[in-house]
């Protein structure tokens, strides 16, 4: 075995270990691309996300959870109505959901309409069965969330479109009422307006009527009114608490509302079927019907003007 061929073996092998080292290298560098490739993808990802999350909210749109069960009625586009009391007076007396436009929005918005109960009915809450979650921020509040296409779905119409409702007009609220024992009962304010975003969407309602009792508070006793009055309060989620308890009443209560000390009534609760043990009083409450620890089975908040007469013709 020769020196020469010594060497020519040590060449090889360093040969060999060069192109190992290079092929390793080139190994290293592909992963490298391959790295920085999906960090990039993930942070467009991202970026989409938080942009799809923006256009949702600046356009308001409402999120179609459930299927296509019951689209929008078309008006023709014949004109643009500021409530559903207008529908309503303009001849279409099926209730379903409509397009709106009160005076002072920017956009249009889907709302469904109560053509029954005297007719004209802007619907701007809704339980029934449990299907959404209430348990949500500030966002969701403000621009409202749940179920616009089916008749009985669950929504929060938007604390921002309360507001542009009711700031056009003297409004009526009405609160329809059932248990899980088939009786109803209703509660009714002759004055119903939400404040604007820099007042925190401040309730204010005016003399009460109706069978439910006045869970809102507006006359309640003086002892029990300090805690558990609901008038001008500032509205209150998990992530902006603006009530008057020392610590957090839509954080402990897991919904979204005018909370005070905490509350007479909450109709964003959690779902329950009926009574309920908790470890705070957060079902769907109205305290003057069915106290603290039973949850309703169904609720509808609606809207229309104090002075609306109904177009029979």
């Amino acid at each position: 075995y020769s020196h020469s061929d010594c060497f020519i073996s040590i060449y090889n092998f360093l040969v060999q270990m060069h192109i190992t080292l290079q092929a390793l290298e080139n190994c290293l560098q592909e992963q490298a691309r391959l790295r920085a490739q999906v960090r990039l993808l993930e942070t467009r990802v991202k970026q989409q996300q938080v942009k799809i999350t923006r256009l949702l909210h600046e356009k308001e749109i409402q999120f179609l959870d459930k299927g296509e069960e019951n689209t929008v009625i078309d008006l023709g586009g014949r004109r643009q109505y500021a409530d559903c009391s207008e529908i309503f007076n303009d001849g279409y007396k099926r209730s379903g959901f409509y397009k709106i436009k009160p005076l002072q929005s920017p956009t249009v918005f889907s709302v469904y309409c109560d053509m029954s109960d005297g007719g004209g009915w802007t619907v701007i809450q809704r339980r029934s069965d449990g299907s959404e979650n209430f348990n949500r921020g500030w966002n969701d509040y403000e621009n409202g969330f749940g179920n616009f296409v089916r008749n009985n779905g669950e929504y929060w119409l938007g604390n921002k479109n309360l507001h542009l409702l009711t700031t056009q007009g003297d409004y009526t609220l009405k609160i329809d009422l059932a248990d899980f024992e088939k009786n109803s009962r209703y509660a009714q304010y002759k004055l119903f307006k939400v404040g604007d975003e820099k007042n925190s969407y401040e309730l204010n309602i005016g003399e009460y009527s109706g069978t439910a009792g006045d869970s809102l508070g507006r006359n309640l006793h003086p002892e029990v009114q300090w805690w558990g009055s609901h008038q001008r309060m500032k509205f209150s989620t998990r992530d902006r608490d603006n009530d008057n308890y020392e610590g957090n009443c839509a954080e402990e209560d897991q919904s979204g509302w005018w909370f005070n000390r905490c509350h007479s009534a909450n109709l964003n609760g959690l779902y329950y079927t009926g009574s309920y043990t908790a470890k705070t009083d957060n079902g769907i409450v109205w305290h003057s019907w069915h106290g603290w620890w039973y949850s309703l089975k169904a609720v509808v908040m609606k809207i229309r003007p104090n002075d609306f007469i109904p177009n029979t013709v």
